[in-house]
């Protein structure tokens, strides 16, 4: 199953698993789900925020609407690959997302020099209103992760997604640059997402509950934010002790 699809509702929960309960779940999952053609893959990512981080901070709170855009690419591109540009909107706990493709050096003149798209659409006039209602959106973060993305047997839109080695950095903030930062997770460790346009299946749902797998709230970006925040502090505290050992040495 690989259909590019531009718009998504959705539900969308998260688990972090650990190597163990991740290779017991996979083994319960053979005869369900099988992988898609973007199966196995490594997905690079571009945040945008404005100079105060203030889309990260407000999602952070956890408020009933909260949004998000990002340039994704499949793989690192080169200037004349495909990547996509993505909104994505949480309302009440439902997922929606609004994705456009176009050329890496289109994409790029449009975020960071707003230089009108070529083929202007419903959703890069969504875009459109994003870029002007926050005032100074740049690129504020790079992810990266691993990606094994599945599909259901009996359901095609149960999608479930593993991601591991998860990297964040807040320099070259460049999709050419490749796939390189901060780890955001522990060694072994893997992020899944389900997503699912409704309830869950009871099948699904009785074996995470026999392997004790919970949901929990986790945002990539939330937490590269979070760990960014720990590093300048860290630094700036560092620093000042330094100040402080040559002042009264």
């Amino acid at each position: 199953m690989n259909q590019y699809q531009e718009t998504f509702k959705r539900y969308e929960k998260k688990y972090l698993l650990s190597e163990k309960k991740y290779r017991m779940l996979r083994q319960k999952l053979q005869n369900r789900l099988h992988i898609d053609n973007y199966g196995k893959v490594t997905i690079c990512n571009i945040y945008f925020d404005t100079p105060e981080s203030l889309l990260i901070r407000t999602s952070l709170d956890k408020p009933v609407y909260k949004e998000k855009l990002r340039l994704r690419s499949y793989g690192t591109p080169a200037r004349g690959d495909k990547v996509f540009i993505e909104l994505k909107k949480k309302y009440k706990g439902i997922v929606y997302k609004r994705r456009v493709d176009m050329e890496l050096s289109e994409a790029e003149h449009y975020l960071y020099d707003r230089i009108p798209v070529k083929k202007p659409s419903q959703i890069t006039r969504e875009i459109d209103w994003v870029l002007g209602y926050y005032e100074g959106l740049v690129p504020a973060m790079y992810i990266s992760y691993n990606r094994i993305a599945m599909y259901g047997s009996e359901d095609p839109q149960l999608r479930v997604t593993f991601d591991s080695n998860i990297l964040w950095r807040r320099e070259q903030l460049s999709l050419e640059s490749g796939a390189w930062g901060n780890a955001l997770l522990e060694e072994g460790q893997r992020l899944m997402e389900i997503k699912i346009p409704g309830a869950m299946p009871l099948w699904l749902a009785h074996i995470l509950d026999e392997l004790e797998i919970y949901p929990i709230s986790f945002s990539k970006y939330g937490k590269g934010y979070q760990e960014s925040e720990k590093l300048e502090k860290s630094n700036t505290d560092s620093n000042v002790i330094r100040r402080g050992e040559i002042r009264y040495a």
